[in-house]
C-alpha cells in the first residue's frame, strides 16, 4: 500500500510490525515475519535512511518505529520535494530546448515535412490566422491563458469570429477563470455565446492553442510572450494528442455565467490548482502568468493558503495540502 510513498513492500512490512511490536530485535522480526536477517536489516536500513526508525532515546540498543502520524508526513514532504526537484529538471529541460531550437531557427525555420511550421513575429500570426479562417468548416477550438484579453486582441478577433460563427463553424474557448474580474473580457466573451459560441473556464492553461478542424494546430512558441511567434502542426499523431488536451480541460471547466462554487471550508478551485503549483515548485510570478493575474495577488492568494493550512513555509503547504485532501499524494 505505501509503494505509492516510496516504500516497497518487505520495507513497509518490517515498518508495520515495528509499529505492532515495538519490543521486536531482529531475531523477532525474522521469527514475526518469516523474512532471512539479511532482508530485515536491509529493510531497517533503508527506514533509517528515510527517518521512519531511528535509535531509541530509552534503550541505544534498540530501535524504535516513528508514529504513522509523523512517519506519513515524512514520507509526503519526500515526495513532494522530489516533484520539485523534477519540475525544475523540466524547466532546466526546456530551457535547454529552447536554446537549441533558437539556435537552429534561422537556419530551418519551416520543416513542412515534420508537420511543423513556424511563424515569426505577431503580424505574421495574424496574417496566417486570417488566411487559415477562409478554409475552416466545420469546429475552431481555443486556449485563451493569459487573463484578461487585450482590446488589441479582441477587436482583431471580433471579424474573424463572426464570420465563423455565420458560417456554422462550431467554436468552443476556454479562459481563465481570472477574466471574472474583467468587464471588457467578459463582454467579449458573452459575446461569442450570444451568436452561438459556447465559453467555458478553467484556473490556468498550459499555452495559448488554436485548433482547426482537427487538422492544423497554431500553439505560441513562447507562453509569456505571444508575440514571439507561433508553431504551426499539422502532424495527425500531435493534433489527435492535443485534441484529447482540449477535451479533458474542456469537460473540468465552468461555463461562464457559473458562479464559483465550494462548500463550507473547502477551497475554490483557483485556490486548488494554486496549491498544485506551489507543489510543483513554481515561483509567484510563474504562478501569476498561469492564473492570468498580477504577481501581488498570486502571492496575496499563496499566503492566504498558508495561513488557511496552518503552514509555516509553502514546502509544509504541500504537505498539509495532502494530508487534508486538497491533493492527491501523487501526481496524476
Amino acid at each position: 500500500m505505501l509503494d505509492l510513498l516510496g516504500l516497497d513492500s518487505r520495507t513497509e512490512a518490517v515498518y508495520r510490525a515495528m509499529l505492532a511490536h515495538p519490543h521486536d530485535g531482529v531475531e523477532e522480526l525474522v521469527s514475526r515475519l518469516g523474512m532471512p536477517g539479511k532482508e530485515i536489516r536491509k529493510a531497517l536500513d533503508r527506514l533509517s535512511e528515510i527517518a521512519l526508525v531511528r535509535v531509541s532515546t530509552e534503550d541505544p540498543t534498540q530501535l524504535h518505529a516513528v508514529s504513522p502520524h509523523l512517519g506519513m508526513e515524512i514520507l509526503l514532504a519526500r515526495q513532494q520535494a522530489e516533484l520539485a526537484a523534477q519540475q525544475q529538471r523540466v524547466e532546466a529541460s526546456r530551457a535547454v530546448a529552447a536554446r537549441l531550437i533558437s539556435e537552429f531557427a534561422d537556419q530551418k525555420a519551416d520543416v513542412p515535412e515534420a508537420g511543423v511550421q513556424y511563424l515569426r513575429g505577431l503580424e505574421s500570426i495574424r496574417d496566417y490566422l486570417t488566411a487559415l479562417n477562409h478554409q475552416v468548416q466545420q469546429e475552431f477550438l481555443t486556449f485563451a491563458p493569459g487573463g484578461p484579453q487585450t482590446e488589441a486582441n479582441m477587436r482583431a478577433s471580433r471579424p474573424l469570429n463572426q464570420r465563423l460563427l455565420e458560417r456554422g463553424v462550431q467554436m468552443r474557448t476556454i479562459y481563465l477563470d481570472s477574466i471574472r474580474r474583467d468587464p471588457a473580457t467578459v463582454a467579449h466573451a458573452e459575446w461569442l455565446m450570444e451568436n452561438g459560441g459556447q465559453v467555458r473556464m478553467v484556473p490556468s492553461l498550459p499555452n495559448r492553442m488554436i485548433i482547426y478542424d482537427r487538422q492544423v494546430a497554431i500553439i505560441a512558441a513562447d507562453g509569456n510572450d505571444t508575440s514571439v511567434g507561433a508553431a504551426v502542426l499539422s502532424a495527425p499523431g500531435l493534433i489527435a494528442a492535443l485534441c484529447a488536451l482540449f477535451e479533458s480541460t474542456w469537460q473540468s471547466a465552468e461555463p461562464l455565467g457559473t458562479p464559483a462554487r465550494r462548500e463550507q471550508h473547502a477551497l475554490s478551485r483557483q485556490q486548488t490548482e494554486v496549491l498544485h503549483l506551489l507543489a510543483e515548485g513554481h515561483t509567484d510570478d510563474a504562478i501569476a502568468r498561469k492564473l492570468g493575474v498580477s504577481t501581488r495577488t498570486a502571492r496575496r492568494i499563496a499566503n492566504t493558503l498558508m495561513a488557511h493550512l496552518n503552514a509555516r513555509s509553502r514546502f509544509q503547504a504541500g504537505v498539509r495540502a495532502v494530508r487534508y485532501g486538497h491533493l492527491l499524494a501523487t501526481p496524476d
